[in-house]
């Protein structure tokens, strides 16, 4: 392939997608989304995701835990550990939580409303506000300190993309919600990040049925409901295999964006999740 035409074809993708961003950005966005100062917490955070290996460094590593700031995403708030680990940082993304009434998203917030007795701070996406009932149901708790921010993808040239990630605009496209907690700990400028129960070891979990159905099985650090089943069942009861992995593709790309940034930003990420699938960041053992 010739470079030049490689160079002039990144040039004009480039164009493209900044322009796209910044129509998303006027049409979507909160100019102002204004996050804690890390000065209030430890500098070092932990992001626990939802995956099975999180069992493993709790039970196993929790004085690594102990004297970080702990972020938890999610339903984590329904869990049993969810006191132990008593988290400073909490993070929603996926609209299910605060569009319509779903039961488990009701329950969730309950449970969150009841059990919180420290100050803790819930992440919510702007376009949340307004939506669902969730804000009536831990409005009551007045330890819990909702925070807005933006989830509008960005993307095109790098002084543009990490202009609007350092004002909040938005960032890399959130495939799920480990891709907004790793961009609010940039922006709270904690001097590590560590990420842990992130296996996305989504692939090996994938099969098609002899219907063409696409089967896939998510698992979790905690027990999965009969319904929890169900809905990922229905969810994938009409989407493609090709669909699937694309999704896949754009979260594990979407990584190397965020590891872009944090390099940019002189803050290390590290992902001490023992068998991850990600191949965006330095890999800890600990």
């Amino acid at each position: 392939m010739n470079p030049f035409f490689d160079k002039i074809q990144r040039l004009a993708n480039d164009s493209v997608q900044t322009g796209l961003s910044l129509v998303k950005i006027a049409l979507f966005s909160k100019w102002k989304t204004p996050v804690p100062s890390v000065s209030g917490f430890s500098e070092e955070l932990v992001i626990l995701g939802n995956g099975p290996s999180l069992n493993t460094t709790i039970d196993e590593h929790y004085s690594f835990l102990e004297n970080k700031t702990l972020l938890a995403v999610n339903f984590a708030g329904a869990t049993p550990v969810f006191e132990r680990l008593r988290p400073a940082l909490y993070v929603i993304a996926d609209p299910y939580f605060y569009s319509g009434t779903q039961q488990r998203a009701t329950d969730l917030f309950r449970h969150i409303r009841e059990t919180v007795t420290w100050d803790m701070v819930l992440f919510m996406p702007a376009v949340a506000s307004g939506k669902g009932d969730w804000h009536s149901l831990i409005e009551k708790n007045r330890k819990i300190h909702v925070v807005y921010y933006n989830t509008t993808p960005v993307e095109g040239y790098k002084w543009f993309t990490r202009m609007a990630y350092r004002y909040g605009w938005g960032g890399p496209r959130p495939r799920n919600v480990l891709i907004p907690s790793l961009m609010l700990g940039l922006r709270m400028r904690f001097g590590k990040i560590y990420i842990a129960g992130a296996d996305h070891s989504w692939t090996t979990q994938l099969s098609v049925d002899d219907n063409n159905r696409v089967l896939t099985v998510q698992p979790h650090f905690y027990k999965e409901s009969e319904q929890e089943v169900k809905q990922v069942f229905a969810e994938y009861a009409k989407v493609k295999l090709h669909e699937v992995l694309y999704s896949m593709s754009v979260a594990f790309r979407s990584y190397f964006a965020v590891e872009d940034y944090a390099r940019y930003s002189g803050i290390k990420i590290y992902n001490i999740t023992p068998g991850s699938f990600i191949d965006a960041f330095q890999r800890l053992k600990i």
